[in-house]
């Protein structure tokens, strides 16, 4: 977005208005009561106390988003038909297309895998992509309505999986890779693929979801009787993940929001159970990843296996030392540190008065943003395994690892979403004031 974002604190402090009632907001990191300000564009609301994003507003929602959805959808759609990347050894070659590197995986024995590297760079980007469109193009010629309201919560769930950015990096060390064993051909499919992901990236930012769901459904009052500065689940009240509205909830600590129909709790049920036991899980399939082979060598018919070790150790002497750290942090360091970063949190999340929750929120979220970074490997196991068919002289097919591997990063994943931040700020770390003194 062009121009320099600024920030806005929410109002904890003082007594709100009662015009300001619609303007209130549950924070989804830490669960702090505040009421939003008025927002000019390029300015967002940021949570006083945990530092969290709630609204960033943007000019031109509609037209900025619409412009950028279509510009990646074509890009996308180039990236998938034209050629992508070609490979020569000693006259044999081999050239593919972007979906390629699912399908070869398919044919070589790792369908699961195919599934994964495929959802995450070609089906979830256009399944987005044209649901962001229609939903956007329906908005600027009427407000709204049920199916709209269906589309906003689909690309919301959608948009963490989308990985097309992490293919890009893999592409980039599977090229250094294979450089000096043969002759590569960039096709006109990897420029369009590159355009589609930064065009890709500027949608994902244009995306305002507080204003989507404001002029698709309006927005009821909060609750009467909600007190600012303290939290919402101290007042049997909950912010809805989807849309952001604050809702009552039953004796529970469950309900709907009244604005989208998504499910709310005052906290995400087992939710340190849950991530514990998908964190055992990771772990367990951690021990395969990283000591099976995670793809086969083949030259001149003799087999050679290689692990993720394996692979960091051939840059080293291939001497190149940036790939081999990337590869090394991506796919060794992350993961293990992912696991005990949400472990220690799961720890806290039982004593947080014990802690500075701050520190907790901040190690969260960055747990939270690199957790799909391991996919790097995946992806270069996947466009290797594709472009590296040079008949009797070369071929590359997946090892047991990929699976493993895979499965681990998803897991992973699942399991930072499953751990619920907001244990980490109980009790209220404040005396509250209501919204109607």
């Amino acid at each position: 977005m062009a121009g320099v974002m600024t920030s806005r604190s929410p109002d904890t402090d003082g007594a709100a208005k009662r015009s300001r009632r619609r303007r209130l907001r549950a924070c989804p990191d830490c669960d702090r009561v505040v009421a939003l300000p008025p927002l000019r564009p390029r300015e967002r609301a940021d949570c006083p106390r945990c530092g969290h994003v709630l609204v960033r507003r943007h000019r031109l929602p509609v037209q900025r988003g619409l412009a950028y959805a279509v510009t990646a959808l074509l890009f996308l759609i180039m990236a998938m038909v034209l050629p992508f990347i070609g490979f020569d050894v000693r006259g044999i070659g081999n050239t593919i297309t972007l979906t390629d590197t699912g399908s070869a995986l398919a044919r070589y024995g790792a369908p699961l895998v195919a599934a994964m590297v495929l959802l995450g760079i070609v089906i979830l980007p256009l399944v987005y992509l044209v649901g962001f469109i229609i939903l956007h193009a329906r908005i600027a010629r009427s407000p709204g309505g049920h199916w709209d309201e269906l589309l906003t919560r689909a690309i919301s769930h959608i948009g963490p999986w989308i990985m097309a950015d992490v293919f890009l990096v893999a592409l980039l060390v599977s090229l250094s890779k294979i450089a000096g064993m043969a002759t590569l051909d960039i096709g006109p499919a990897f420029w369009a693929y590159c355009v589609f992901m930064l065009a890709l990236v500027k949608t994902q930012l244009a995306l305002d979801t507080d204003w989507l769901w404001f002029r698709l459904a309006g927005e009821p009052p909060a609750p009467a009787g909600i007190l600012l500065g303290a939290n919402a689940r101290g007042q049997d009240m909950t912010g809805c993940h989807a849309c952001g509205l604050i809702n009552r909830v039953d004796a529970a600590g469950r309900g709907h929001c009244r604005r989208c129909g998504e499910r709310v709790h005052t906290r995400l049920p087992t939710s340190l159970q849950n991530t514990l036991a998908l964190l055992v899980l990771a772990g367990l399939l951690y021990i395969p990843a990283n000591t099976l082979p995670i793809m086969h060598t083949t030259r001149f018919g003799a087999e050679q296996g290689s692990t993720i070790i394996g692979g960091v150790f051939d840059f080293l002497q291939g001497g190149d030392i940036p790939i081999a750290i990337v590869i090394f942090v991506a796919s060794v360091l992350v993961p293990i540190g992912k696991m005990l970063a949400l472990a220690w949190l799961c720890w806290w999340a039982h004593r947080p008065e014990q802690i500075d929750s701050r520190v907790g929120a901040r190690m969260y979220r960055i747990v939270d943003f690199i957790g799909r970074w391991s996919m790097i490997d995946v992806f270069v196991v996947a466009i290797l395994v594709a472009l590296v068919r040079a008949e009797s002289l070369m071929s590359i097919t997946p090892g047991p690892a990929a699976l493993a591997f895979a499965g681990m990063v998803i897991v992973s994943m699942i399991a930072a979403m499953r751990f619920d931040s907001r244990l980490l700020w109980e009790p209220a770390h404040r005396e509250p004031r209501s919204a109607h003194d």
